[in-house]
């Protein structure tokens, strides 16, 4: 997957090819599926949850820039392979799942995988984790086309958010970098996920 996908793809920081190469992905897959866990695509989860494909979350991970000090949050973690790769390149990583069955599955797998610097915890995502922040990073794990203040908000000042911004069909990552007058974006690359349905747009009234 390493060699295929993200090399390919000019993912070539050594902290993100170490972490990828040493979190077995299959153990983070349904038990159905785990023939597919190093296909070049997303993985559905459940709902409107997928584990992103290789070449994305790699990329997102780059262009996020994640130290070995940062206290990272994980928005739609699913079972927690996106948590185990970032916990082996930050000091701490919070995941987030709404469902409160796979977030206490991931944290089972996280825990029988050795990883003991993140936890999962269930709750809405748009609401992020509070009482672990402020942090350094924040990655979300699927499509948005909103984001609410309260996770923006859990962000240092200096800190960077990646999401993949959907418009219909379109699917833009944009790496932001919070400052004091508020949030600057840039475009990253393009890719594709299922729209996470806390991150809809609300529905604007018109007469």
């Amino acid at each position: 997957m390493v060699d295929t996908q993200v090399r390919p793809s000019d993912v070539t920081k050594f902290p993100i090819i170490e972490a990828m190469l040493a979190v077995p992905r299959e153990d983070f897959v349904p038990a159905g599926r785990r023939d597919t866990a190093y296909v070049g695509e997303n993985i559905a989860l459940g709902g409107d949850r997928v584990l992103l494909d290789a070449r994305t979350f790699a990329k997102m991970l780059e262009a996020l820039d994640v130290q070995p000090g940062d206290v990272v949050l994980d928005l739609g973690c699913g079972l927690g392979y996106s948590t185990a790769v970032l916990a082996r390149m930050a000091e701490f990583v919070v995941g987030v799942e709404s469902d409160a069955a796979r977030a206490e599955e991931a944290q089972a797998l996280l825990s029988s995988g050795g990883t003991d610097n993140a936890a999962v915890m269930a709750g809405a995502l748009a609401q992020g984790a509070a009482k672990s922040g402020p942090y350094d990073a924040i990655i979300i794990e699927g499509a948005v086309e909103e984001l609410p203040a309260a996770p923006l908000n859990q962000l240092k000042i200096g800190g960077r958010i990646v999401a993949l911004f959907v418009t219909g069909a379109l699917g833009e990552v944009r790496l932001g970098r919070k400052t004091d007058a508020g949030l600057n974006w840039r475009p990253v690359f393009n890719a594709g996920a299922p729209l996470i349905a806390e991150f809809a747009a609300k529905a604007e009234f018109a007469l």
